[in-house]
């Protein structure tokens, strides 16, 4: 089969095509034909850092759609054929979470990704994918999507009625966006681009704010609620947006502390969040179990992911460049070993 490997190349890492043997099943293990991965920010992490980590030489990505091609002896809950998606944990199968878990991230320091025509994974470490979606969708659900999942339902409690901000219109961001909507809560959501918050607003926000023309955009947000704030605050900026988001909660909300989308930095004051009775929740993807109640609602809402762009399997080097240069809105996309009927435009369309 092909995979890609992050492999040193002109001074610097880049994800390079190479011919590895297809991955035999063991026992209790599933065999998937990838049709379609996706990328995440954490992806061009990984990326920054394979020359002087551990991630040198692995297969990258976490996310990934496709059919189980072989299944071990003692599988016995799924079957050739059957449409899945991988979890990202490939270990955190229900219940709290454990830092042992970490190890088991797909396309992470200790455990090859999904980038590559054939993978095998454990039968547990596994979902169907929703009947009404494509392969290059499916595969766009394994990190964002559950990670949206666990900040406003599975840990994040939200209500019908309550105020969630959103920071961005990423991957993470997005889904935020359809479940809120969905579960008939009131979004509001930045970005410094005014054509993705009418884009936004198409998805249903209810409130827009362009952060380059409203810098003091947590004063926008108090603003915007009748000074109340935001229920459930999806931070996805880090150093540079804490201090705001910390402003911007309402009394008795959560923080859902997820990205680090400018980089690493010092703590913030969180004097406030006493005053307020407000708490800080952090986020790291979710388990399988988060992901099957996840995909039962996006199945039962009939939600869509929105995807930006499909690359073809020969141009995922661009596919990465394309994430870093923030001109997404939406996913951005891998097509592996095929695709499905739904048709997704190509860089050159857009």
């Amino acid at each position: 089969m092909r995979a890609y490997r992050l492999t040193r190349h002109g001074g610097s890492v880049v994800p390079m095509l190479s011919e590895d043997a297809a991955p035999i099943p063991g026992p209790n293990e599933v065999q998937i034909e990838v049709a379609a991965a996706s990328l995440n920010y954490r992806d061009l992490i990984v990326r920054d850092n394979a020359a002087t980590g551990n991630y040198y030489g692995r297969i990258p990505l976490s996310d990934a759609a496709g059919r189980i091609t072989a299944v071990g002896d003692d599988v016995t809950s799924w079957r050739v054929g059957d449409k899945v998606a991988a979890s990202f944990f490939r270990d955190w199968r229900g219940g709290p979470f454990k830092a042992e878990y970490m190890a088991s991230a797909l396309g992470g320091s200790a455990c090859d990704g999904v980038l590559a025509e054939s993978i095998v994974l454990p039968q547990t470490s596994v979902v169907s994918i929703p009947e009404h979606l494509s392969m290059e969708q499916a595969a766009t659900l394994p990190c964002a999507a559950v990670t949206a999942w666990q900040a406003l339902v599975a840990r994040g409690g939200i209500r019908e009625g309550e105020i969630v901000l959103i920071q961005g219109t990423g991957g993470v961001a997005l889904f935020a966006l359809q479940f809120a909507v969905a579960l008939g809560a009131h979004p509001v959501v930045l970005s410094s681009s005014d054509a993705k918050l009418e884009r936004a607003r198409q998805l249903g926000a209810s409130t827009l704010i362009n952060y380059r023309t409203h810098p003091e955009w947590d004063k926008a947000v108090l603003e915007s609620t009748g000074n109340e704030g935001a229920n459930v605050v999806v931070e996805l900026g880090g150093p540079e947006t804490y201090e705001r988001s910390i402003r911007s909660v309402a009394a008795g909300g959560r923080i859902a502390q997820i990205g680090v989308l400018t980089g690493f930095g010092p703590t913030p004051n969180l004097s406030r969040l006493q005053s307020m009775n407000a708490d800080i929740v952090g986020i790291t993807v979710g388990s399988v179990d988060h992901f099957s109640a996840m995909n039962a609602f996006i199945e039962k809402q009939k939600l869509v992911p929105v995807v930006d762009r499909a690359f073809d399997f020969e141009d995922a080097a661009a596919a990465y460049q394309y994430l870093r240069s923030g001109q997404h809105f939406g996913k951005v996309v891998v097509r592996v070993c095929g695709g499905s009927s739904v048709r997704l435009p190509t860089p050159q369309e857009q």
